[in-house]
């Protein structure tokens, strides 16, 4: 950064309406983090298209003192809302990893995050890929905020086999004999996150993941800031569970 300017890229995350004309544009950029900026003229004809939620745009912020507002301009990279606007599974996904992407600390910067967001919207037009890449995508955003589970070996026996429990208080695995006495407790790990593939991902194990991420990222994440589950992400569970296309 250059005095009260710096140049970044970024996925948008959230606009609204500001005064007449202009908006708000909330992104998460690849070296400076969460960021807000006020886009002039972003509820224009020729601006709106570009502040869309999930795409990825070159951003320039300037301000006068760094704790200001500040004043960005963007131009567009890459469309991914409008890459999947026909597919309401896959758009109902783009907005949920965006109000998630919500909760990191503002100005913080999460280049890992940010990574790992593009490559999960890349594949967003592939059904047979994009769930169990976000359920992947979840888990880094846990991650990030220093709620990692360990999911390589039991946390009973230590044993690396069998591993297919998760305990929900410590989000370490639990082989099958060690979780057998408690598994009413315990929550899924589904085999493609323990590194069984077979023939691909199958749909129930995605649900699985889904809920496996959703228990920690409401009991560590939004459950202490007395916040509920984003609404799409809780959303896109139920219109996964309906689709028969198989994954």
């Amino acid at each position: 950064m250059t005095g009260m300017q710096w140049s970044d890229e970024g996925v948008i995350l959230s606009v609204r309406p500001h005064a007449e004309t202009a908006a708000v544009v909330e992104i998460l950029t690849r070296e400076h983090g969460r960021h807000l900026g006020l886009v002039y003229g972003g509820r224009s004809r020729k601006t709106r298209p570009v502040l869309q939620i999930g795409n990825q745009v070159e951003v320039t912020w300037k301000a006068r003192l760094a704790e200001q507002l500040g004043v960005m301009t963007v131009e567009p990279q890459r469309s991914y809302g409008v890459e999947v606007m026909d597919d309401p599974v896959a758009l109902t996904a783009l907005i949920a990893m965006c109000n998630l992407a919500r909760s990191l600390p503002e100005r913080d910067p999460h280049p890992n995050v940010y990574e790992v967001t593009l490559f999960a919207l890349g594949f967003l037009d592939n059904v047979t890929i994009w769930p169990a890449l976000y359920v992947r995508w979840e888990l880094a955003l846990l991650e990030e905020f220093g709620f990692g589970l360990d999911l390589q070996r039991c946390a009973a026996t230590g044993a690396t086999t069998d591993l297919v429990y998760v305990s929900p208080k410590t989000g370490r695995a639990v082989s099958l004999q060690a979780g057998e006495p408690y598994k009413d407790r315990l929550l899924m790990l589904p085999a493609f996150l323990r590194g069984q593939m077979g023939n691909g991902v199958r749909m129930d194990d995605v649900l699985a993941g889904l809920d496996l991420t959703a228990h920690f990222l409401t009991t560590r994440l939004y459950g202490p800031r007395e916040q509920p589950l984003p609404e799409p992400r809780i959303r896109l569970r139920g219109l996964l569970e309906k689709l028969t296309v198989p994954v």
